[in-house]
């Protein structure tokens, strides 16, 4: 008779090896922790390793899209390109080492809270693990929505969402249609539109989009960041700051959103002609209640002659066209969704089991709640990085996710110099965060815009958003503090004095 398999105990396992995930590695590997990295894929990158659709670029300047503790001298745009963001992230985990704490191909299939045991017990592709602690690295942008439209199976073409582009496909002389106009259209509309030989646009609601301020960096700007790192970290705070000192004021003053519009018309007026096609793509929302978008080649490739806005739903596709909700049939033998995220309903939700057996999903029920965008009530010893609660409309994602990965690594050191087993925020403090952040979130133009976004749960609020500047999610994030917390020891197993 053989002895029961014990599973490999660790004291963190991280799920995911994006930018959130690495940063929360090499914070573990700093402080000296038993843990491991699971990524599903055979490399590292998350969005950007999985994105490579053409023009595929970010919208934050690249000194501050990056990690704090690696800064990149080499980057050779204002505004980096995929690839090379892709091959920083490779640099990171390479450079710091953090590759031998990865498990490759290994998919989390489930993972729930053992509250006898006070520990994870964690089911993957390669075999089972248990953790003290798991931090959800997996990101609200790792799974590509795709409508489920009316006749889409009976489609006899090719079909795709930009997330999972079709490399292998030639889309030269193709009727293509598209359907989307988020930020991954804006930017391969642009770089496909002199391929194909026709190509309609289906917009329900046209974006608002501004200049986008990018360029190539000098030689010199390069060999001085080399040299001089202070100088870059100079320029990277000069970045955040003119984005928390202007941008956050469109979210937030009807008088700086009013300025902030004036601009973007100009935009849309200098780089339109045609009366009628200007105003379809003229947003009946206010700027900033989804994304602000950033292009100067999107109005341009919109007038182009072999290219056509729908501004419509779709109604159903058929075997060769696609019927919008306007009555017009519109031929078509590619199709391309760029239809955004999982954003309110990850999927990770789905195979994440708390104290009382019910998944992250289910405790949500498509309304997203947690405390400070990090913790849930009824998932103790569970950070989540980059998800619900946390979203910033103004800044860059990597600044909210280090913030996050700080307070948990806090929260850690915490449980290891009092002998605490597990932490859980208490139902009542998680009401309270939420009914304080339904407040401020009601005065801002998420919640006053007139537009319907991916920052909102099912219930229309827009939970997915920390409603305040992001230094302020810093200072509040900067130390874990105990006082909300149900906190417990092996020894009592019951909640330890705080």
């Amino acid at each position: 008779m053989t002895a029961e398999f014990e599973p490999q105990h660790l004291r963190v396992v991280v799920v995911g090896a994006g930018f959130g995930g690495l940063a929360a590695a090499h914070a573990l590997k700093t402080q000296g922790e038993n843990f491991a990295l699971l990524e599903r894929e055979q490399e590292v990158g998350g969005v950007w390793r999985d994105n490579t659709y053409p023009g595929c670029a970010c919208d934050i300047p690249s000194n501050l899209y990056s990690l704090s503790f690696a800064p990149n001298p080499h980057w050779t745009r204002a505004f980096s390109q995929q690839s090379e963001i892709r091959d920083y992230l490779r640099r990171v985990a390479r450079d710091h080492g953090l590759i031998p704490h990865i498990r490759f191909g290994c998919r989390l299939l489930e993972a729930a809270w053992d509250d006898a045991a006070q520990r994870w017990r964690i089911e993957t592709s390669t075999g089972p693990l248990t953790a003290d602690m798991l931090i959800d690295a997996s990101g609200p942008i790792a799974e590509p929505s795709t409508p489920q439209l009316k006749g889409l199976d009976g489609f006899t073409g090719e079909v795709f969402h930009s997330a999972r582009w079709n490399h292998d496909l030639d889309l030269t002389g193709r009727t293509v249609v598209v359907v989307g106009t988020g930020a991954s259209a804006i930017q391969f509309v642009p770089a496909i539109q002199p391929q194909v030989g026709r190509m309609t646009v289906v917009q329900r609601t046209a974006p608002w989009v501004t200049p986008r301020m990018d360029r190539a960096t000098t030689r010199t700007e390069r060999r001085l960041y080399t040299a001089a790192p202070w100088l870059q970290r100079l320029v990277r705070h000069r970045q955040y700051w003119m984005r928390e000192l202007v941008t956050w004021k469109i979210m937030v003053s009807p008088q700086v959103r009013r300025i902030a519009t004036r601009m973007a018309l100009h935009h849309l007026r200098r780089q339109v002609a045609d009366p009628a096609l200007r105003k379809r793509l003229t947003p009946d929302w206010e700027l900033g209640c989804k994304r602000i978008l950033i292009s100067n080649n999107w109005y341009p490739a919109l007038s182009a002659p072999n290219v056509e806005v729908v501004s419509a739903g779709v109604h159903e596709v058929r075997a060769d066209s696609v019927v919008t909700t306007d009555g017009r049939e519109h031929p078509a033998d590619v199709i391309i969704f760029g239809t955004g995220f999982h954003v309110s309903d990850p999927p990770i939700a789905e195979h994440l089991r708390g104290r009382d057996g019910r998944t992250l999903a289910e405790c949500w029920n498509g309304n997203p709640h947690t405390y400070l965008g990090i913790t849930v009530t009824n998932f103790p010893n569970l950070f989540r990085l980059g998800g619900a609660g946390s979203a910033t409309g103004h800044n860059s994602h990597v600044f909210q996710e280090e913030c996050q990965v700080a307070y948990a690594m806090d929260a850690l050191r915490l449980m290891r110099a009092r002998g605490i087993t597990s932490i859980e925020v208490r139902a009542t403090d998680q009401n309270t965060y939420i009914e304080q952040q339904t407040a401020r979130l009601a005065g801002t133009v998420w919640s006053v815009g007139g537009c319907t976004s991916f920052y909102q749960g099912a219930d229309g609020l827009a939970s997915a958003n920390w409603p305040d500047a992001t230094w302020k999610y810093r200072r509040t994030t900067r130390r874990f503090d105990p006082t909300p917390y149900e906190l417990r020891t092996a020894a009592t197993a019951a909640p330890a004095a705080h």
